[in-house]
């Protein structure tokens, strides 16, 4: 899945991120707003975990999206 699309459907995922995160706060999903980095960032820093670590967990999370998942949506 294209992050752009993920991040153009943040507002939807937000349910998503806290079930996956649950360690994450409501500011900081906000903050993250979408953006895999920032992503990455703030789940390296809630959980303790290697950058490698976390960037795997947001690939996964990503991948687990398909195009039309946003299509019903839009």
């Amino acid at each position: 899945m294209n992050w752009d699309r993920i991040e153009g459907n943040w507002k939807q995922l937000k349910g998503n991120v806290k079930e996956q995160w649950g360690k994450l706060t409501d500011d900081d999903i906000d903050v993250i707003a979408g953006k895999r980095d920032q992503l990455v960032g703030k789940i390296q820093e809630q959980y303790g975990i290697s950058k490698d670590e976390a960037e795997k967990q947001v690939e996964s999370f990503g991948g687990r999206f398909k195009e039309n998942d946003f299509r019903k949506h839009s």
